[in-house]
Formats: structure tokens, sequence, C-alpha cells
């Protein structure tokens, strides 16, 4: 089976044709134009639809990405009905799930808090069809796990898809800490910190097409490989596969700004064809603007994977404090439990190895977790 694969972000956009995978690192972008970032997609669905404003900035720039905050966005229906988002903050903003109308055409309307206005074009919507299943193999060439993912759209109607994911796993530190001081006190630990669960989101947008098929099938098409190194498969891991449907215009919008920025270096250098989405601003016409926004009905499947794969996180040994000295820790030593025959010590260790939130996860369970 023949698929387009395409990763794309803000600053690198990669094409990826019949499952080659070859990284692609453009020069530096030096453009200091802050143009606007419009990332999102109208829910159909029984979902809310969320929309992020952000700009783009110079590669070299050390300090966070510059969201769009204070903005006023709404969805417009054809015949005039109008869907407002609410601000949710970092340039975030939410719909709830609307009664939308699968045959009406809708386009999205922005505002920013200076004044500029952005609409784009009116979009059909797209509908999605189930995802079959989400399967994992072991790939020993890359020492990780695949994970794959299967649809098909019997009507034939499909044709174009989108794919996210979310990965969340459990992990645990490398030493229990029992105790910790509160108050220049030693005692019992009120929380437990060794068990921890982190989620993150992918970065890439992948897609794929089977417009050269005779039959709408998706099948064994890679999203994404855990390495066993990661450790991310050691207790339990799980993957939120997100599919939408598209239009054949979104996809070829993507695709040709995929080859096009390659081809050239980056986004800003001068482009044989400047590509652009179905977003324009109405204040100024040569004014760019990045992102495409779509309407189709997103789908979900979730599944747990224990394979057992990795190692018990290492560290080196504790060490010992007297219990006088330990009473004045700071915030970075951990206390893991008594020692010596009394006991009058206790064993000490680091944030890194006693306590999982600091490697990024957090100790409350979600609320999927099996």
């Amino acid at each position: 089976m023949k698929y387009f694969l395409v990763k794309i972000s803000f600053f690198i956009l990669l094409l990826l044709l019949d499952s080659c995978v070859e990284p692609f690192s453009p020069p530096e972008v030096n453009s200091d134009v802050q143009y606007l970032v419009v990332d999102g997609f109208l829910n159909i669905g029984s979902d809310s639809s969320r929309i992020s404003l952000s700009h783009t900035q110079n590669a070299t720039a050390s300090e966070a990405v510059l969201n769009e905050t204070s903005a006023v966005i709404t969805a417009e229906e054809e015949n005039g009905e109008i869907y407002s988002f609410t601000e949710q903050g970092n340039g975030s903003y939410i719909l709830p799930p609307q009664n939308f109308k699968i045959a009406s055409k809708y386009r999205l309307h922005i505002k920013t808090k200076n004044g500029k206005e952005y609409l784009s074009d009116y979009v059909e919507v797209k509908n999605t069809p189930p995802i079959d299943s989400v399967a994992y193999r072991y790939d020993g060439r890359q020492d990780g796990v695949t994970m794959f993912v299967n649809t098909h759209d019997a009507s034939n109607q499909t044709r174009f898809y989108r794919w996210k994911f979310e990965e969340t796993w459990e992990y645990r530190s490398a030493f229990y800490s029992s105790l910790e001081v509160v108050d220049k006190n030693i005692i019992s630990r009120r929380g437990e910190i060794n068990t921890c669960w982190r989620t993150i989101k992918s970065g890439n947008i992948l897609l794929g097409s089977t417009i050269k098929l005779s039959q709408d099938i998706i099948r064994d098409v890679p999203l994404t490989t855990v390495p066993v190194s990661s450790n991310k498969l050691y207790v339990k891991y799980s993957l939120l596969v997100k599919q939408y449907g598209l239009t054949q215009d979104a996809f070829e919008y993507w695709t040709s700004l995929a080859k096009t920025t390659e081809g050239t270096g980056s986004l800003f250098d001068p482009l044989p064809s400047q590509v652009t989405g179905n977003i324009k601003s109405t204040t100024n016409a040569k004014e760019l603007v990045f992102g495409y926004f779509s309407a189709s009905v997103e789908q979900k499947k979730r599944i747990f994977a224990t394979p057992g794969l990795g190692t018990f996180p290492r560290c080196p040994m504790p060490d010992t404090l007297i219990i006088e000295d330990a009473k004045l820790t700071t915030s970075g030593t951990y206390l893991l439990n008594y020692t010596g025959t009394r006991p009058d010590s206790v064993l000490i260790s680091s944030a890194y190895c006693a306590d999982c939130r600091s490697q990024g996860g957090t100790t409350i369970k979600p609320s999927f977790w099996k």
C-alpha cells in the first residue's frame, strides 16, 4: 500500500513518502516578523473545538513562543449562524459541542486585540470514519516500539486523513521517599512521590491519503516509534489516537507547503510560488497567515501497552545524614528512610532520584488509567 505521511511543524516541515523517513534541518530563520499562526479545527462531533493562536519567531530566539491573547474568535455558518469561542489562556480558545450541520459550510473569523481581523474561506464539513485499530510492534532496527493506525471508509468518500496522538506513560523514581521535613521536624511523607504519569501531545501533523487506491483503506500507517531507552514502555504505556477526515484542498495545502519549504530552506525565504492557507488578513492583504481552517468529525481510539521494555531507573547510592543535620536539609534534598542501629540517621537522595515529578510528570493518576 502506498500512502503519504507528512510531518509538519511551524519551523520545520518535512515530507515523508511511502514510509521513507529522513530528518530535515533547514537553515536559520532570520526573519523577526511575527506572522499569525492559527492551529485548530471545527469539531462537528461530540467534543469541543479548540483554536490556538501564536506567532512565528526567529529560529535563534530563546524566549517562549508568543501567544495571541485577548482575541475574539467565532465560527460562522454560511446561513448566518455565529458560534463564539471562549479564551482559556495562553492563546487557546475553546467552543463547546454545538448542533452543527454536516451539510453546511463554515468559516473562521478572528479579531485580535490590536484590531487586526482575519477570515478563512468557507469550508465544507468532512465526515471521518472510525479508527479500526491501533497496533504496535517491536522494531529491532530502531530498538523501539512502533505504533500503527488502521482505518477504512466503506463508502470511499474520505480519502484524505489527518492524525494526532497523545502518549501517556506510568513511571517510577529510583528511590522511595517515605520521610519529609516540616518545620524542622522529620515526619512521614504526606503524599507519595514515587509513582507518576506523564502525557505528551504529538508535535507533528500526520497526513495520509488513499487517493491512488481503489479502496479507501489505511493499513499499518506508522504514527510514532517509542525508543526502549526512553523507559516509557517499562511499566505501562498508553496512546490516544485522534483521526480527522480532510478535504483535498486541506491535504494539498500541507503537502505543497512542505515541498516548497523543503526546497527553499525556510518559511521566510522568497518562494517560487507562495504557499498560503485558507486564512487571510482583511486589514492587510499582503500579510502572511499560517494555518488552515477545517471542519470535520473527530474520531478517537486509545490503547494500553505493557511490554515491559526498558530498565528500572538507576541512581547513585543514597548518602547518609544524622537526624539533626537532616532536619536542616533544603528543598533539593529528599529523605528516604531511617537507617542505623537506633536509628540515628536517614538516607538522602536528589529530587531526580526520589521525586518522580522532577521528570515532568504528575502524581495524579489519569481518569482513564486502567
